[in-house]
């Protein structure tokens, strides 16, 4: 006997800030929801960050712990603020530099960004340091100015309260 799943249906519910309007375009192979926080502003948000307490508004306000490390990230858009202002690097990353690998079937190293639960290909090269150059480019032209972005409008709001 074949099991169905039924999707939940989170519209019209809260999560902290937050009242679910619709469901939003998957982030990879995600389920989101479009949300609106209690300040107005609308960001899109996976169900397990909602369901799990991760997200609980739209990045006006960070969780209590978060500035500590203790696990509550904010996400914006299925862009976690944190990770991104960390600009850590993976354990399972080799080559030390995140979004740069080296594929041994074509001997050129290859770089690529994720942004907004999408990857982004940004070239294969023959050298590290082109590949490098890529990278970092596309995390000033992404991360950097999204980054300065939020940060304007979190100012703003806290300004105005």
């Amino acid at each position: 006997m074949r099991h169905s799943t039924k999707k939940l249906d989170l519209t019209g519910q809260r999560y902290g800030k937050l009242t679910v309007l619709e469901p939003a375009p998957n982030i990879g192979t995600k389920t989101a929801w479009l949300c609106r926080c209690d300040c107005g502003q609308e960001t899109v948000v996976r169900t397990y960050h909602l369901r799990s307490g991760h997200t609980v508004s739209c990045g006006c306000i960070v969780p209590e712990g978060a500035g500590a490390g203790l696990g509550c990230l904010t996400y914006v858009d299925g862009t976690c603020v944190e990770m991104l202002r960390a600009k850590t690097v993976r354990r399972n990353n080799t080559s030390g530099v995140p979004g740069v690998d080296w594929r041994v079937s074509k001997g050129l190293w290859r770089a690529s960004i994720c942004f907004k639960g999408k990857r982004y290909y940004l070239g294969s090269y023959k050298n590290f340091e082109d590949a490098v150059k890529a990278r970092r480019r596309a995390e000033e032209n992404m991360h950097d100015r999204f980054l300065s972005e939020f940060a304007a409008k979190a100012s703003q709001k806290a300004a105005g309260s």
